[in-house]
């Protein structure tokens, strides 16, 4: 008999997106701790990500972002592998995401960008944001170029 549920299965893949085999397996190493398992699939996924990020990132989107009734606007480019992937919501939403830390943090490079809290979980940077996608959705993704324009500024 496992100690887990089938719920507690439904919202960790919800939550992260893993496979049900890694969320089983993760439940066991945790002894059916949910929380615990979420961290060893984001450990896991974290070092998906930095097994992918040799691969060539030529496809993805241009996102645009406005904001303050259009006092401030963003424009931001997200890289991803194939085509497949770009035209999905989870890189969407991704891209919907970095472009509004962009528009709100006004951050200098792609470094700083990087670096900084997210700006709905300060908990979680942009870099691990962005990892965590990775790990989700298999592939490669890259920020690429971005550039914020703000009335008066």
């Amino acid at each position: 008999m496992s100690d887990y549920s089938v719920s507690d299965l439904k919202a960790i893949r919800e939550a992260t997106g893993a496979g049900v085999a890694e969320i089983r397996q993760a439940l066991i190493d945790s002894s059916g701790d949910v929380e615990k398992a979420k961290g060893i699939l984001k450990e896991k996924g974290l070092s998906k990500a930095d097994k992918k990020s040799d691969r060539t990132t030529n496809q993805g989107v241009v996102e645009t972002y406005k904001h303050m009734g259009g006092k401030v606007s963003v424009i931001v480019e997200i890289l991803c592998e194939t085509d497949f992937v770009a035209r999905t919501e989870d890189f969407q939403e991704l891209a919907r995401e970095v472009a509004m830390q962009v528009a709100a943090m006004n951050p200098k490079d792609k470094k700083e960008l990087l670096a900084q809290a997210y700006i709905r979980d300060s908990a979680q940077t942009i870099e691990e944001l962005v990892k965590a996608k990775i790990a989700k959705l298999g592939e490669n993704i890259q920020i690429g170029k971005f550039a914020r324009i703000a009335l008066g500024e």
